[in-house]
């Protein structure tokens, strides 16, 4: 098997895995929280986005990682882990910005992983091998952090519910049966 078919079916395999997640896991959950509340642990794993900076550590990448790929997709993951901080805590806070900056956020984080498989795929077209050990990021990281931004989009322009779940669903923070 080549690595682009490698590449390929590790990415897929992660949408397939993550979407099962999602759909026995998360789903639920988020269908009977409040929005500001359902955010948040959508938001959390993208604080760890910092390690999209391995792309620039020479010996963790090959020396044939183009630097027109790298750097790009470098900052624009340290960017989007510091928006998704300072959203986190507008969400923990009940800041009146919350909402926007959630919407700032997912935004440029989706345009920032959209662009970084564009670059890789179309625009520099990087080869598997010169991610090196990154190979894992574009294979288990990516997609189920695309997968998290589409729900985070669904829970910003979906109707707001009441902030009370629905009867018979456990309100966990007043401790008592709805």
């Amino acid at each position: 098997m080549s690595s682009e078919a490698i590449l390929g079916l590790s990415i897929l395999m992660s949408f397939v895995a993550f979407s099962i997640v999602t759909r026995l896991y998360i789903w639920p959950k988020l269908l009977v929280m409040r929005r500001e509340d359902a955010l948040i642990p959508l938001v959390v794993p993208h604080t760890f986005r910092f390690v999209g900076l391995s792309f620039l550590v020479p010996g963790v990448v090959s020396p044939s990682l183009s630097a027109a790929f790298a750097k790009p997709a470098a900052y624009g993951d340290l960017a989007a882990a510091v928006l998704a901080v300072v959203a986190i805590l507008a969400l923990v806070a009940r800041a009146s910005w919350a909402i926007p900056i959630v919407w700032v956020f997912n935004l440029w984080g989706t345009v920032d992983l959209l662009h970084a498989i564009y670059q890789g795929q179309i625009g520099v077209g990087i080869g598997p091998g010169s991610l090196g050990a990154t190979f894992f990021i574009p294979t288990l990281v990516v997609p189920p952090l695309l997968v998290m931004h589409g729900l985070i989009f669904w829970l910003l322009v979906r109707p707001r519910q009441s902030s009370r779940p629905p009867d018979g669903i456990d309100d966990r923070r007043s401790g008592r049966l709805c």
